[in-house]
């Protein structure tokens, strides 16, 4: 009877973890002083379609590889894009240039619609496969049909989408950096259940 409780408990448990939805949230910010804006963002993933590259991207929030990176590019009302490591440096001559020492196998099988979520790559040109960047990511502002079948798309936001309408319209500079900082000052995972409540990161 006790290894029937004990079984029961284990099955119980492992469904609970199949039903759990994990989302990354990204909180950020711009300005300075009473300048100062602040904004979230969650983004949801699609597992059965790009399991490698949803779980890497898990994988990189859990490990902190976001924290101080910033939206380096927006274009309003069409993109934003994150993710690479050397904007967390002053220099931005180089920042779209990097990501985290590898690739990852192309997953293209959705479209790009509002809030999609998407990895960036080099061109056919000198990626024939279509290899991902192991971490720069951009999320749609509006349906992009002409980027379906390049990219793949690995989930979608799930909040926050107008916080990135907003950034998108920041005063940008001739590479579409946005001349304030817009710094991720955290990432984390948190159950979809949990959001809209107060988090508390370790």
């Amino acid at each position: 009877m006790k290894k029937n409780l004990v079984l029961l408990a284990l099955l119980l448990a492992s469904a609970g973890a199949c039903l759990a939805e994990p989302v990354a949230v990204f909180d950020v910010q711009w300005g300075k002083g009473k300048e100062r804006q602040q904004r979230s963002f969650a983004i949801g993933f699609y597992d059965a379609d790009a399991p490698r590259t949803s779980a890497n991207f898990r994988k990189l929030v859990q490990d902190g590889f976001y924290k101080k990176t910033t939206i380096h590019r927006v274009f309003p009302n069409y993109l934003v894009q994150g993710g690479d490591p050397l904007s967390k440096k002053k220099d931005r001559s180089n920042v779209g240039t990097g990501g985290p020492g590898y690739t990852l196998p192309a997953e293209i099988r959705r479209k790009h619609l509002r809030g999609s979520v998407a990895m960036g790559r080099l061109p056919d040109n000198v990626n024939p496969t279509r290899q991902s960047n192991g971490s720069q990511f951009y999320v749609c502002l509006r349906s992009i049909p002409s980027q379906d079948g390049q990219d793949t798309v690995f989930g979608e936001v799930v909040g926050g989408l107008p916080a990135l309408d907003e950034i998108s319209h920041l005063q940008a500079d001739s590479n579409a950096n946005p001349i304030e900082r817009v710094e991720v000052t955290r990432a984390y995972i948190i159950d979809r259940t949990q959001l809209g409540h107060p988090v508390q990161v370790r």
